[in-house]
């Protein structure tokens, strides 16, 4: 950030000269390419609106639930079984990490502050306010960008009740202090639509989803994805110090809304 300033005060105090101080480069015919210059790589804005919302939805879930036949095809197995080994180990340290946090008395203070509700309603907020501060401004990238990132937090959320409701897995909250922190699988309470288990984190995904959002289209801001991708991680911490959820499952939360962000509603 330091960098970016001195490089844009360096520019603005040392402009390039005009055209009538550089002789050389008048003497100098222009050199005309005899071919065209290559489009730029960035990426383009994927289409959404109000309108749009709900046939992107059934678009990315789609390509969310056919994700497997890629798998099939030989598409995307490294990235995929790097991500199913990573979680494979966390589930295998999950009952001496969740044990700890369920019996120390070290966060309190930060879990009085980082709440589930707290940190609820701050995802509940960022598309809120990034679409009302894009209306006060006019700033048609950043109602685009909300829009995104709710259509991120859905996506993230069907997916995420689906999977609880598989795995049904107790949270570390619900097993006593002393109790066994190894058997959590297909022992949950809760109905169908509620998604109760623990596995993966809710909290988790949709922080990192709209985290993906805004640090795809806001990147250049080189601050932008620190800030983002921190806060998410804070929240995700904050579901294991709470006991909510295994470091499994906010793992697994992370890398599916990170991807469903990025691959499915970005198309990037």
């Amino acid at each position: 950030m330091t960098l970016a300033l001195v490089v844009l005060c360096a520019h603005l105090a040392f402009p390039p000269p005009a055209d009538g101080q550089s002789t050389e480069a008048q003497q100098t015919p222009p050199i005309i390419p005899l071919t065209p210059a290559p489009e730029a790589s960035a990426p383009r804005d994927r289409p959404v609106s109000w309108k749009l919302i709900v046939p992107n939805l059934i678009s990315d879930q789609e390509r969310i639930w056919s994700f497997p036949a890629r798998l099939a095809q030989g598409q995307d197995w490294l990235p995929a079984a790097g991500v199913l080994g990573v979680t494979a180990g966390l589930v295998m340290l999950d009952p001496t990490e969740g044990a700890y946090f369920r019996r120390t008395s070290e966060f309190n203070g930060f879990n009085n502050i980082i709440t589930g509700k707290a940190t609820l309603s701050g995802i509940i907020a960022t598309p809120v306010s990034l679409y009302a501060v894009g209306l006060l401004r006019r700033d048609s990238k950043m109602q685009r960008t909300a829009l995104l990132a709710g259509e991120a937090i859905a996506d993230s959320e069907i997916l995420t009740t689906v999977l609880k409701d598989i795995t049904r897995r107790v949270r570390p909250a619900a097993i006593p202090p002393q109790g066994n922190f190894a058997d959590t699988w297909f022992d949950s309470g809760g109905s169908l639509v509620r998604g109760s288990g623990s596995f993966p984190s809710g909290h988790a995904i949709a922080a990192f989803s709209i985290a993906t959002v805004v640090s795809r289209r806001y990147g250049t801001h080189r601050w932008i994805p620190y800030a983002a991708y921190g806060l998410a991680a804070v929240v995700g911490f904050s579901r294991m110090t709470l006991s909510a959820h295994f470091l499994s499952d906010v793992f697994l939360g992370g890398a599916l809304g990170y991807s469903i962000s990025r691959f499915a509603v970005l198309r990037q």
